[in-house]
């Protein structure tokens, strides 16, 4: 992703800056949606693994991004404070 972009990007939700899930919370994600147990805020189980992901910078919304393009849809970001652990 250009980090232009990522520059003026922001939050749906919340309008905070997003940055990239670093990769040991992404590892985490990663096992969750792999245990079935990653919901996003539909609260539909979240399949197919995230290669990166962007996260609102109170750490709380993470948006997958797919494909280079960052995924910035309410209903398809997860919680953080919703994941087991």
């Amino acid at each position: 992703m250009d980090s232009k972009l990522l520059e003026i990007i922001c939050c749906p939700v919340t309008h905070q800056p997003l940055e990239y899930l670093d990769q040991a919370r992404l590892e985490q994600l990663n096992q969750a949606i792999r245990d079935g147990k990653a919901l996003n805020s539909a609260d539909q189980v979240v399949s197919g693994e995230f290669p990166e992901a962007l996260v609102a910078r109170d750490a709380r919304l993470v948006y997958p991004i797919r494909n280079g393009i960052p995924i910035l849809l309410e209903e398809e970001s997860i919680d953080w404070t919703r994941l087991p652990g």
